[in-house]
């Protein structure tokens, strides 16, 4: 499934005034759905306290910053670009402010979850419990100041881990990677891509070839064969997978 960026009309307004577009129209069959959220005028956010019933849950900033606040885990902080954070299911959370222009990518499963909202936890705790799991899996925040680039054997692709196989015991993980001329990979995990920078051309089996660019995404069933092609210098790509 390739997305791209579309007009006003691809745009929904959904909880606490946030705008939404849908990533992946058909959701995978329901296994899981992907939204581009943004907030066009920055300032405090008309937020709850509140938690989700989800099997994975990943949030990655791509524009501005915003100023979150979770359960146990600390004093609010801000999210910046480039970072990300992995919610683990049923931790309560909010979202207090961000900047003009924010705009973050969510991937969730599966794509229909029910989201509670918690009217007696005030955030945050007084308690300040990290490594505290939420059914087998640790919040985590990544931020970009600290990535750490190497080189990828397998695709001679510089790659960036994010910290997500160790936080959810290896039921997903979330990797940017820059290019480096082509790649030809099978992954035997559901994929989902998305264009941080720079284009590509993207071919996934027998299918025509398409073009990405930046806010475009493609979401790849498991066990096909992918390759990238026309790779521009500067292409950086968020991927998440799911095992």
């Amino acid at each position: 499934v390739v997305t791209r960026q579309a007009g006003p009309s691809a745009w929904t307004t959904g909880r606490a005034n946030m705008q939404y577009r849908d990533l992946i129209p058909n959701r995978m069959n329901g296994y899981l759905i992907a939204s581009h959220i943004r907030i066009p005028a920055g300032g405090p956010v008309a937020d709850d306290v509140h938690f989700h019933d989800v099997r994975f849950q990943l949030i990655y900033c791509y524009r501005g910053w915003a100023r979150l606040v979770y359960e146990d885990q600390g004093e609010p902080f801000i999210l910046k670009s480039g970072d990300c954070v992995l919610q683990p299911p049923r931790i309560r959370h909010r979202v207090l402010e961000s900047s003009d222009g924010l705009e973050v990518i969510e991937i969730a499963c599966p794509s229909s979850h029910l989201t509670t909202i918690d009217y007696q936890l005030t955030l945050p705790t007084n308690a300040s419990r990290p490594n505290r799991e939420f059914s087998g899996q640790r919040f985590h925040w990544h931020q970009h100041q600290h990535t750490k680039w190497q080189l990828d054997d397998a695709t001679n692709w510089s790659i960036a881990r994010l910290g997500i196989s160790e936080a959810t015991r290896q039921l997903a993980d979330a990797t940017i990677l820059r290019a480096n001329g082509d790649m030809q990979c099978i992954d035997d995990s559901l994929t989902f891509w998305f264009v941080i920078t720079g284009s590509c051309q993207i071919r996934v089996g027998s299918q025509p070839p398409s073009r990405l660019a930046a806010t475009n995404c493609a979401t790849i069933p498991r066990n096909q064969p992918l390759s990238l092609q026309q790779c521009s210098e500067d292409l950086e790509i968020l991927r998440v997978r799911l095992f």
